[in-house]
């Protein structure tokens, strides 16, 4: 998912808001780059942690390797999650920036995953994991080991929920990171529709692609960003149109967008974008980024922004980095 912190401004003004009793179908919770919320981001312990914590999905967004293996990052570089300025101090690009693709897989395994810093090396978010032990990059291959065995010896059956990052930025570089996630799903038998897997995209050219030029058959969501994020050359202000809409439910199984873009506020209360009943009207489940506790407004309680999500909005699911959280509250109000 997109790692804008402008996501900290929604609803600021919900402690004027009362809410009645509403019953709503239980929705999905998809760990935000796994327990990301306690653990370095996109890690196996973060995964695992996550699937102790009862997610539906773990999210793996997925970048590629120089020698062409799926790699779970959130981001095309390294320098925000990594100390791979320590380890390879001269492997930058002309922008400063070190990039994934630059890296041999074995490389990218001598490097050490630590918590989301800003450029001037301050964690994004000061009060989660201020430990210094060594976690490492995974593949998806790793990661769907990971659940699928959790899953066998649990009896459970958590799902994967994949992003592509930068199709087209990747394909400039010689690799075809949709060709080859969809590759990876046959050879898991997972490239069907009944599969616990949803594949999402920013880039609307590339989620047509899958589902029309590659033969992808899992469930999939265009996600929703703002045009001035640059996600791809998507014009994101269409997709929220009915026009838009309608085009994208010929094509995908849901949406996921930015919370803001489905809340608006009036007079001090937060009321319905109405895109979220435009998604529904066509059919398409809508799963949100990101709810995060340590980024709520002052005085908002968790309880009362998820009771805007999942009362008010009756969102499908819900991408958050607090999984327990989400669950407890969904176990309050069944």
């Amino acid at each position: 998912m997109c790692a804008n912190t402008r996501a900290n401004k929604w609803l600021f003004s919900i402690l004027f808001v009362v809410f009645s009793a509403v019953s709503f179908a239980k929705p999905l919770v998809i760990a935000h780059r796994g327990a990301s919320g306690y653990l370095p981001e996109h890690t196996l312990e973060a995964a695992a942690l996550a699937y102790m914590q009862s997610a539906d999905y773990i999210e793996q967004d997925l970048v590629v390797s120089k020698d062409g293996h799926l790699v779970v990052l959130h981001d095309i570089y390294l320098d925000s999650t990594t100390n791979v300025a320590d380890i390879f101090p001269k492997r930058h690009r002309k922008d400063g920036r070190f990039y994934a693709v630059d890296f041999t897989l074995q490389e990218l395994k001598s490097l050490n995953v630590h918590e989301r810093r800003n450029k001037d090396g301050r964690n994004v978010f000061p009060n989660r994991y201020r430990g210094q032990a060594h976690y490492t990059l995974s593949t998806f291959d790793e990661q769907f080991e990971l659940i699928n065995e959790l899953n066998r010896q649990f009896n459970r059956h958590v799902g994967w929920y994949i992003e592509i990052k930068a199709p087209e930025w990747h394909k400039q570089e010689g690799h075809d990171i949709a060709q080859l996630l969809v590759t990876s799903l046959k050879q898991k038998s997972l490239n069907k529709m009944d599969a616990n897997v949803y594949v999402q995209c920013f880039d609307w050219a590339h989620t047509k692609r899958l589902r029309n030029e590659l033969g992808l058959n899992t469930k999939l969501v265009q996600l929703i960003a703002e045009n001035s994020w640059q996600e791809s050359t998507t014009d994101y202000e269409f997709l929220k149109t009915e026009d838009g809409v309608k085009a994208v439910a010929k094509v995908a199984n849901g949406i996921g967008p930015w919370i803001p873009q489905l809340v608006n506020l009036s007079d001090d209360k937060p009321t319905s974008t109405g895109y979220r009943e435009l998604a529904a009207k066509y059919g398409l489940a809508v799963h949100p980024f990101t709810f995060r506790k340590d980024q709520l407004p002052k005085g908002v309680t968790s309880d009362q922004a998820l009771d805007v999500l999942f009362k008010e909005l009756q969102v499908d699911g819900i991408f958050t980095d607090f999984t327990d959280t989400v669950m407890l509250y969904l176990e309050r109000n069944e």
